[in-house]
């Protein structure tokens, strides 16, 4: 399994397990299972998402130093005095001593973010939290932890072919955040994506294979959801293969042609 170093001296599987919409019990439970049977170590859930007994059950009995289990604080908890009661609630429905990185899922401007995020840094200080980050910050919601001298590990946001968000990238780079990157294949369209099925036929793999291994080769970590096991399989099966420069230009472009967005809930605050 290919790690990324964090800027906390953590390490992060650089795939992991999506799990959004998966609340159907055997369904989830065995589709975690089987990608843990595959290789997969990083398991992506959320308060929101509902499932985390589900993901408790299917991690269960599984050595908790090898897992990586990321959750994610709601919009509807934005309060700095209740963050640890909410990593706590978590624990609990996880049946877990720490978790491996918690999140703010969406800004707000109207709450806290800094001092939200300041608390969530001292669940680091207690054991209960290995690293923070935060979920759909742009730049200007970065800089705004930054110049109140917030460091956080992670920005976990939508990133895919049809919204390649270079700017915020490289702005994360150049402050040490890494990316990772939701709906990494685009709910699936990078299929139908003529320039993605011209290079998945060259380098015979998936349009969804070649998809994830640009991202990772821009050393963004990628969060695919998927629930049959040809798909879970195909989606650990990129490391055997790399995209030269000139192609890994050609996806970069691909966002100019064919724009798209597929997550803006009527609070996100995309525009700031």
């Amino acid at each position: 399994m290919l790690l990324k170093k964090l800027n906390d001296g953590n390490e992060i599987p650089m795939i992991g397990m999506g799990t959004w919409q998966q609340t159907e019990k055997d369904n989830c439970i065995n589709a975690i299972k089987y990608a843990l049977k595959v290789g997969y170590r990083h398991i992506d859930t959320a308060d929101i998402y509902g499932n985390h007994t589900l993901v408790k059950d299917a991690i269960k009995g599984f050595s908790r130093e090898k897992l990586f289990i990321t959750t994610k604080l709601w919009r509807d908890f934005l309060d700095p005095k209740l963050v640890e009661s909410q990593c706590d609630k978590a624990l609990m429905e996880l049946d877990l001593d720490y978790l491996d990185l918690y999140l703010v899922h969406w800004p707000d401007r109207t709450k806290p973010l800094a001092e939200i995020s300041y608390e969530m840094s001292k669940l680091k200080e207690k054991g209960k939290v290995k690293s923070i980050g935060v979920c759909n910050y742009t730049i200007n919601h970065l800089q705004e932890l930054i110049n109140q001298g917030i460091k956080i590990a992670i920005n976990q946001v939508e990133y895919h072919p049809f919204l390649n968000q270079e700017s915020l990238l490289t702005f994360c780079n150049r402050h040490s955040i890494s990316l990772i990157a939701y709906s990494p294949i685009a709910r699936g369209q990078v299929f139908q994506d003529p320039d993605i099925l011209q290079l998945s036929k060259k380098y015979s793999k998936t349009p969804g294979q070649v998809t994830l291994k640009w991202m990772i080769q821009k050393d963004i970590v990628v969060i695919p959801k998927a629930t049959s096991e040809k798909h879970i399989k195909d989606n650990f099966e990129i490391f055997d293969f790399e995209i030269s420069l000139d192609d890994m230009k050609k996806i970069d472009e691909i966002h100019k042609i064919r724009p798209q967005r597929l997550i803006n809930p009527e609070f996100s605050d995309f525009v700031y």
